[in-house]
């Protein structure tokens, strides 16, 4: 599996921990919600930016995204 289709997994694993929809993630990120989808789909590379975006966002920490379970 790509790196970027394993961090789509992990945003989308914490989003729904969190009972979290995209439309609200993309709120909290202000990121649109079809970024977040093409995240999640493993379809884009994003930048540091947008990745600690994500994370304020989910209130986690970066490495979480990294993390394998």
């Amino acid at each position: 599996m790509s790196i970027l289709i394993d961090f789509g997994l992990r945003v989308k694993e914490i989003r729904v921990s969190k009972n979290l929809s995209q439309e609200e993630l993309s709120y909290r990120a202000d990121l649109h919600r079809t970024y977040i989808s093409s995240i999640e789909l493993g379809k884009r590379n994003l930048s540091l930016i947008n990745i600690e975006k994500l994370a304020k966002a989910l209130n986690c920490q970066i490495e979480d995204f990294f993390l394998r379970k």
